[in-house]
């Protein structure tokens, strides 16, 4: 029976392998259509008897505002340039912090890559199943994406607000303009909102968001965008 059972994980782990490795190199070039959040978030409109679409418009990541860029490096990744798609430092640091915690509010340490692999391929919500999915797939990504396209992904996937997907669509909605019009002000403001998108608005923020929204915007300065990337396309690092 046990033999049985080792088998079964076995061929379930091999077919996840194939499966997620097949479909990293596929996303390398094609934009993906829809990911799980976007169905999960429908499907919790259907439940609550509310329509719940889903808007987004894909751009490139040179048809973004720096100023979009270096904000959401600073919130979300200042060191996205320098790891490998996990920051083990810094996930030791949360483990350790998280432990001293006993279930009271805990730290994460998702990267970029870390958190645009479960928006791409995994769902929402804290566990440690999760977790290690994300820390498999996030070197994945490193591998067959590259730090650009892991940059463009994450910033045209990622939920701003209900049904409201990417960078593109989000300036539209909160600011009337495109991606690449944003200043650094509306820049800050967006990525403060990323950690609680469908409870922050943007465009009228509460007096944590744009306290939020202003340390960001200091820490941004630091971020530097003059390095072009292995592609020779675009680049950062952060200083």
């Amino acid at each position: 029976m046990i033999r049985w059972l080792l088998g079964w994980v076995m061929r379930l782990a091999a077919g996840f392998f194939l499966v997620s490795l097949a479909a990293a190199i596929a996303y390398r070039f094609v934009d993906p259509p829809l990911t799980p959040l976007m169905v999960i978030r429908m499907v919790e409109g259907v439940a609550a008897h509310r329509r719940v679409g889903v808007t987004k418009r894909w751009v490139d990541v040179e048809s973004v505002s720096p100023t979009l860029l270096r904000a959401v490096l600073a919130a979300e990744d200042a060191r996205f340039f320098v790891h490998h798609g996990v920051d083990l430092d810094a996930l030791r640091r949360a483990l350790t912090y998280n432990a001293r915690q006993r279930g009271r509010r805990l730290r994460g340490a998702g990267t970029i890559t870390m958190q645009c692999a479960r928006n791409v391929f995994l769902w929402q919500g804290r566990s440690y199943v999760r977790k290690a999915l994300e820390i498999y797939l996030a070197p994945v990504l490193e591998l067959a994406w590259g730090k650009r396209r892991i940059l463009e992904v994450y910033l045209n996937v990622i939920e701003w607000g209900e049904g409201l997907y990417g960078v593109e669509a989000a300036a539209e909605h909160y600011f009337g303009v495109s991606a690449a019009q944003l200043d650094a002000r509306q820049s800050a403001l967006l990525a403060a909102a990323l950690p609680d998108p469908r409870r922050s608005n943007p465009a009228a923020p509460s007096r944590y968001l744009a306290a939020r929204a202003a340390i960001i915007s200091a820490r941004a300065e630091r971020v530097r965008l003059d390095r072009l990337g292995a592609a020779g396309r675009t680049g950062a690092q952060a200083a």
